[in-house]
């Protein structure tokens, strides 16, 4: 997902500790946020404020445990078009941007074109995931996949630099 990005200005220690909690503990108080980066209640909401008007904080989101919401399959799709034009990635991303079980989908160098991960129920949607859907995708030539069969780790967590 890209961000429209501003006039990018450096972030400060104090800024990259904000960000570190947060990414963490989204949910901190900004009484509690302060005081563990060594600011008052207001300037450390200021700063998280500029923090998400600059777009480097898109957003909040919770954590939600994927068995319990029939998601528990982790599958990787890789995906090759028959041809390669502007127009026909174009139609690829807007139909691939419709499916609510598709979590990312990257266009990448190599022998395919685009990775997509996706989170199913069981193998009997998997099946139903790649051959009704993800197959039947605009210009779709062929695919690769790989099930998941341990997720040793996942993280949206981004490396913050000193």
């Amino acid at each position: 997902m890209s961000s429209p990005h501003k006039s990018r200005r450096d972030l400060d220690r104090i800024d990259r500790n904000i960000l570190r909690i947060l990414q963490e503990e989204g949910r901190i108080s900004f009484t509690e946020l302060g005081e563990r980066v060594g600011l008052s209640t207001t300037p450390c909401t200021e700063r998280v404020r500029r923090l998400e008007r600059d777009g480097v904080i898109l957003g909040y989101h919770a954590r939600l445990d994927p068995p319990q919401l029939r998601a528990g399959l982790l599958v990787f799709v890789e995906l090759s078009l028959d041809y390669k034009s502007g127009d026909t990635f174009e139609e690829f991303r807007r139909a691939v941007l419709r499916l609510p079980q598709v979590l990312e989908c990257h266009l990448v160098s190599g022998d395919f074109d685009y990775l997509v991960k996706a989170r199913i129920s069981e193998m009997a949607s998997y099946r139903k995931l790649l051959g009704d859907i993800l197959l039947k995708l605009p210009h779709v030539r062929e695919s690769k996949s790989y099930i998941v069969m341990e997720e040793v780790k996942e993280s949206l967590a981004l490396p913050i630099a000193d």
